[in-house]
């Protein structure tokens, strides 16, 4: 069974834009245990949305688990690793930060209540929720 993730990154430095330009991705530079963690966990096929944190602050696409955890060569520690993902589709309308925390359903999200997480999970609820708020069909 599918896990569902939010990948986060500033626009600045990455946005969606850039990963479909780019085709794939791999997430790296990690380095929080808890959101190490949740790329350990990660599977192929796993799906995420990309979201863009500082500015924007929305999430604008779907993402895919092309390659699971494995170690991060920017880490000189050797303690962290990273995944890899391409993009699926972006979101028919972006879903803001500010409707996540209006909607009972997905306020208690981790994206809200660990907000200083860069990958944290989504569950399937909230999944299906977001995707209808994107304008997709689960």
């Amino acid at each position: 069974m599918a896990a569902y993730w939010v990948f986060k990154s500033e626009p600045s430095k990455y946005p969606w834009e850039q990963l479909v330009t780019d085709g794939q991705t791999h997430w790296d530079g990690v380095r929080n245990h808890q959101a190490a963690n949740n790329l350990k966990a990660m599977r192929l096929g796993d799906r995420g949305f990309f979201y863009h944190s500082n500015i924007g602050l929305q999430m604008v696409g779907v993402v895919e688990v092309t390659r699971e955890y494995h170690p991060d060569p920017s880490d000189p520690t050797a303690r962290f690793g990273m995944v890899a993902v391409r993009p699926l589709l972006p979101l028919t309308t972006p879903v803001t930060l500010k409707q996540i925390k209006a909607d009972p359903l997905l306020s208690g999200m981790a994206l809200v209540r660990q907000s200083r997480l860069s990958v944290c999970p989504v569950t399937d609820d909230e999944w299906q929720a977001l995707c209808r708020l994107g304008g997709l069909t689960a």
